[in-house]
């Protein structure tokens, strides 16, 4: 009897054993995970999503499910992120807006700790930006003449943001700032970046901060002016213009990225494997043709760490910006 009850117990224990072996082995991801965007179809961070997607299913074999929860300034994809299974089969596309100012002004509004709730994964692409002066009544071509016009115009200088609390809202705020306090006034548009452009067309505001892929067009055209250019160096397409560094203001405009995000303790093999795949898709001679089609740079961190190390800097960057320009948001 007691032979039989060791015999039975080591069976028990080699199931168990070979269960979590299997465990441990089991491939990832071996089915479609699901990727939250914090806006509707159709913009930068949803094309982002949906381009990297299609190459990660055919290095992977598996669905890449883009999934657009609009709303909240992205704190409805955030909550619903941190609340999934960290598993690697829910995750995150986010930009700069939704994944650190968001999370910064509206604090109270969240019902966990970002910092601690969700990791970051890698970064996916930079979108460089152009500061765009508008050409109509305007005489304005240099980042100098800038600021020379707005100190002599008091409060007569319109810059355009896509709303209160954007992160060109802040870009622009912050030069001011840095400028010596310059005396301009914010009007945003609610139809986003493309409201902005038509308001420069038509003179109705005189700079903005704008991505590049929507206002390169306008600058060919002899529409707009690009004062600099919102980028780690400058760009093969406009190698005339000066980054906001060689301007003399190197912490000033932000390169708008675009990364991926999962829940806070997604084991770390699950997290690698997820890693090398974004890797492997951003590599691709065809994605990256598709992202230069599109103004976008793909720029991954090496490493999961690195990224998280990333996100931890981003966010004290933004604490020093939203600490220093006060800017009113609704609650």
């Amino acid at each position: 009897m007691k032979r039989l009850s060791l015999m039975l117990l080591s069976a028990c224990v080699a199931a168990a054993f070979g269960v979590a072996t299997v465990s441990a082995q089991e491939k990832y991801p071996n089915r479609a995970i699901k990727v939250l965007v914090p806006y509707a179809p159709g913009g930068a961070t949803d094309i982002t999503a949906r381009l990297v997607g299609d190459e990660f299913q055919k290095i992977t074999g598996q669905g890449f499910i883009v999934l657009n929860k609009p709303g909240a300034n992205g704190l409805l994809a955030i909550d619903e992120l941190v609340k999934s299974a960290p598993d690697g089969y829910t995750v995150m596309v986010g930009n700069v807006t939704t994944n650190t100012i968001a999370p910064i002004l509206y604090k109270r509004q969240m019902t966990s700790d970002y910092v601690t709730s969700v990791t970051a994964v890698t970064n996916l692409i930079d979108v460089p930006g152009f500061v765009a002066a508008t050409t109509v009544n305007f005489p304005v071509k240099t980042r100098p003449e800038l600021i020379a016009y707005a100190k002599k115009n008091p409060g007569k200088l319109s810059y355009g943001t896509v709303g209160a609390g954007s992160y060109p809202h802040y870009d622009m705020a912050y030069l001011a700032k840095k400028a010596g306090n310059l005396d301009m006034t914010a009007l945003p548009n609610k139809n986003g970046a493309s409201g902005v452009i038509q308001d420069l067309l038509r003179g109705d505001i005189q700079v903005a901060f704008l991505n590049v892929a929507s206002t390169a067009p306008h600058v060919q055209a002899g529409k707009f002016t690009p004062l600099a250019v919102v980028s780690n160096g400058r760009l093969p397409d406009f190698p005339d213009v000066p980054t906001m560094k060689e301007v003399g203001f190197p912490d000033v405009g932000t390169i708008a990225w675009n990364a991926m995000f999962a829940p806070a303790g997604t084991p770390k093999p699950v997290l690698d494997a997820l890693h090398a795949a974004l890797i492997k898709a951003l590599a691709s001679p065809e994605l990256q043709e598709k992202f230069k089609r599109q103004s976008m740079i793909p720029a991954p961190h090496k490493s999961v760490a690195e990224a998280q190390k990333w996100l931890v800097g981003e966010m004290k960057r933004w604490e020093t910006i939203t600490t220093e320009v006060k800017i009113e948001v609704s609650q």
